[in-house]
């Protein structure tokens, strides 16, 4: 996401941090560029007018052009009202003390509610919160059914009423039944539509009043960029929504939706959605975002990331093993299952701070042979993933017959451990440890 705003941002402030010292016109030029950027990104005009002429007010006093480092401070400014123009501060689900703390999606079809349902479900569980979800959903054919298996998949419960039953009795029932089993959240999720229209806000809002919604959250496809923000500017003045989501921001390079959605509408946004599955759910944090869309990466996202799909204990024993040089290919399994569970590389890259471009695409892993190397571990018994010295020919052509690969391709992945194994040793060692790397061949 943001792809296409970030590298033309890129060359702007390249442009004015080569500038030995900065003029007003120097920076009003940049700052038309950086409108232009806005426009392409998709960002509603009045949104970029307004943003890059607070960005101007502050850049082109006195104490910026004359300082040592100008053009790194009108990044700075820039990065300052990024952050403002999407909320300043996170803003997250906020429960009842009341249970359940009842959740109502609203949207229009394909913006991908019942996906995130699921998603946000998953989420709560991992917070420790029992979800049931409920389909007032009665017009889309197996809408019932798809929030029934997307619940199954997060691990949370749902439940469903009889036959042609009326959306707001489906609300008011499934209410009882989410009080009646003690669950911490019940989200509703309800019927969309193609386009807005008075059935489908008066449905709503007979829904909102029956089961007395804490959150009312509007999902969004950012893919549709400035009609998204028609389209929550509608909600929020006919429904009345608590926070907005913007779903599919894997797929826009442009990202438009997400700048302009908080200042057009005035609610905050909760959440990104990434990718169709369920653990792609990103809690929106204004300063993180501002700072991706400028490529200063977003470390805190990382270590999330990490600390999500990383066991602590299983993290403590592979440190040690470390420590002592006794890694075994079992080690080597679970460190590549792991790092699948963060979510693609080209993601995880893009979050490291100060990483040109240009490196990340050298640096990005070929993930089809790190797939490749989990299909032949995956192939070898467990002592053989202990105890590789015992991999002789014969040992190595079944592992590649039964992963789909080549007798080559396992020597390799072999050779590629042995060396891992070599650099760990020298690292326990510091400096010294490395002065042989150069030696041997000339």
């Amino acid at each position: 996401m943001f792809e296409a705003l970030t590298d033309r941002l890129e060359g702007v402030f390249r442009r004015l941090r080569g500038e030995g010292r900065l003029s007003p016109e120097n920076v009003r030029e940049s700052l038309r560029d950086v409108r232009r950027a806005l426009l392409e990104a998709d960002v509603q005009l009045s949104v970029a007018k307004d943003f890059v002429s607070r960005v101007e007010a502050r850049a082109v006093g006195e104490d910026v052009l004359k300082s040592l480092t100008p053009g790194q401070q009108v990044v700075g400014i820039v990065h300052d009202e990024l952050v403002q123009l999407l909320g300043r501060t996170p803003v997250t689900l906020a429960g009842s003390p009341h249970l359940p703390t009842v959740v109502l999606l609203a949207g229009l079809q394909g913006s991908g509610k019942t996906t995130f349902a699921g998603k946000l479900a998953k989420w709560l569980g991992e917070r420790g919160k029992r979800t049931l979800l409920v389909s007032a959903d009665v017009y889309r054919p197996a809408a019932i059914d798809q929030l029934q298996r997307v619940a199954q998949g997060a691990g949370q419960s749902s439940w469903r009423a009889a036959e042609a039953t009326p959306p707001v009795e489906i609300a008011r029932a499934g209410l009882d039944e989410a009080r009646r089993r003690g669950f911490d959240f019940m989200i509703l999720d309800t019927a969309g539509r193609l386009h807005i229209d008075h059935d489908l806000m008066d449905e709503l809002q007979a829904l909102k009043r029956e089961v007395h919604a804490h959150q009312v959250l509007l999902v969004l496809d950012g893919m549709t960029g400035q009609e998204a923000v028609r389209i929550g500017k509608a909600f929020a003045e006919q429904v009345g929504v608590d926070g907005l989501v913007i779903t599919k921001m894997d797929g826009d390079a442009r990202g438009g939706a997400a700048l302009s959605l908080r200042a057009a509408t005035g609610k905050p946004i909760l959440f990104l959605g990434v990718g169709e599955k369920l653990d792609g759910l990103e809690p929106f944090d204004p300063a993180r975002l501002a700072g991706r869309i400028l490529g200063m990466g977003d470390v805190v996202g990382l270590v999330e990331r990490a600390r999500v799909a990383v066991d602590e204990r299983e993290a403590a024993r592979q440190a040690e093993r470390l420590r002592k040089s006794d890694l075994t290919l079992q080690d080597f399994l679970e460190q590549l299952r792991q790092l699948q569970k963060m979510g693609p590389m080209e993601e995880l890259l893009k979050m490291l701070p100060g990483v040109p471009k240009a490196a990340l695409a050298q640096a990005a892993p070929d993930t089809r042979k790190l797939k490749r190397f989990e299909a032949i571990l995956s192939s070898m018994t467990p002592v053989e993933r202990l105890r590789p010295r015992i991999l002789d020919g014969s040992r190595r052509r079944r592992i590649a017959a039964g992963s789909g690969t080549t007798v080559p391709e396992v020597n390799q992945l072999l050779r590629d451990f042995d060396q891992a194994k070599i650099m760990v040793k020298r690292m326990r060692h510091g400096p010294r440890g490395f002065g042989g790397l150069g030696r041997g061949r000339r």
